[in-house]
């Protein structure tokens, strides 16, 4: 489901076809049927993502700020002197463990892209996102029984959850984070990325996304090309 994950990253970027369409055919057919999700939901959020990242209220990334975690030097200051104060920030680094990698995607996005694509009438996206429980429940229904199979889909979106945080935050969490600038784009995208050291692993794990200033200053260009 990880690698699925990058995949459609890959896909939802026009990065592997040199058609459009083609990116957008096989884009819906990888996150839909192969992951259970809504390419319009992946696009909406991802697309508002690389225009302002690390910009509070206008990238949804940053969104778990002031709720959750206190980010970013300017940010955190503000909410001092405001004397604002949802949870314990200063334990922070150590709940983040908590509620952070293992409940992103097994307790927030399993129940929110449903709400999603019938909010906003994705009749098409549904019909991928049905054909993927479908085809998990008819594969491991005769095997596991209900239970199992609930089991098993809890573990396996607890382990991508954890999988996939720590990938998409290593690369922006570390940089600036504030409030829009208007800061030319080209600076922008710079000041919120930063890469992870290269290795057969590391490619392999973040699906190349430790190259995240290249990503971001070429978002269509093929990953495996991010070196050089």
């Amino acid at each position: 489901q990880a690698q699925a994950g990058w995949l459609q990253h890959d896909f939802g970027h026009l990065s592997v076809f040199s058609k459009s369409k083609w990116n957008h055919w096989v884009h819906k057919f990888v996150i839909g049927h192969l992951k259970g999700a809504p390419a319009s939901w992946w696009n909406h959020l991802h697309f508002q993502h690389h225009a302002k990242p690390n910009c509070f209220r206008k990238d949804p990334d940053v969104n778990m700020h002031p709720l959750f975690f206190a980010l970013g030097k300017t940010l955190s200051v503000e909410l001092g002197v405001q004397k604002k104060k949802f949870m314990p920030y200063n334990h922070q680094h150590k709940y983040f463990f908590i509620i952070g990698p293992p409940a992103l995607v097994p307790l927030y996005f399993q129940w929110y892209i449903f709400y999603f694509v019938i909010q906003r009438k994705q009749w098409v996206d549904l019909a991928w996102m049905l054909s993927f429980y479908i085809r998990f429940f008819l594969t491991y229904m005769p095997l596991l029984g209900v239970k199992g199979i609930l089991g098993l889909h809890l573990l396996v979106r607890f382990i991508e959850s954890n999988w996939f945080v720590w990938v998409t935050q290593m690369n922006h969490i570390p940089m600036h984070i504030d409030y829009d600038k208007n800061v030319d784009w080209f600076s922008t995208q710079l000041q919120a990325t930063c890469n992870v050291h290269q290795s057969l692993f590391n490619d392999w794990f973040s699906g190349h996304l430790n190259f995240q200033i290249e990503h971001h200053l070429f978002p269509t260009m093929p990953r495996h090309n991010y070196w050089k």
